[in-house]
């Protein structure tokens, strides 16, 4: 399902994830979810055909993996490279964009990992 675009022309304030027209919020949103956050992360370590992805991020379907990818590279957080070759190589890479997302998102997972025993049920 393909969300419509939102556009800052719409919104009075176009750079508050608090406004629900904005579309910091579909940013928010992209970047807030778990494969995008793990896809981005293992990205880090540089570029990445979908099979080596698929293995680090352990339990994600391929049909998440590629839907998740897209997005991001959609927004200008992945870059996909097909290489010429028998049978076509394709390998994802950071943007310089993505690069930066990776700062943040590298703080919320290192929380997560110091703090999971703080959390009650887990």
């Amino acid at each position: 399902m393909t969300k419509s675009p939102v556009h800052a022309d719409t919104c009075p304030d176009p750079k508050s994830v608090y406004s629900a027209a904005c579309p910091c919020r579909e940013m928010l949103d992209l970047l807030a979810n778990k494969w995008s956050a793990l896809a981005l992360g293992a990205l880090e370590d540089g570029p990445q055909r979908f099979g080596m992805l698929r293995a680090r991020l352990q339990g994600v379907s391929p049909k998440v993996l590629t839907q998740t990818l897209r997005r991001l590279e959609e927004h200008g957080l992945v870059d996909r490279e097909i290489h010429a070759e028998v049978p076509p190589r394709v390998e994802y890479s950071l943007t310089a964009l993505g690069a930066d997302a990776c700062a943040p998102l590298a703080h919320l997972r290192s929380w997560v990992e110091l703090n999971i025993d703080r959390f009650p049920g887990v």
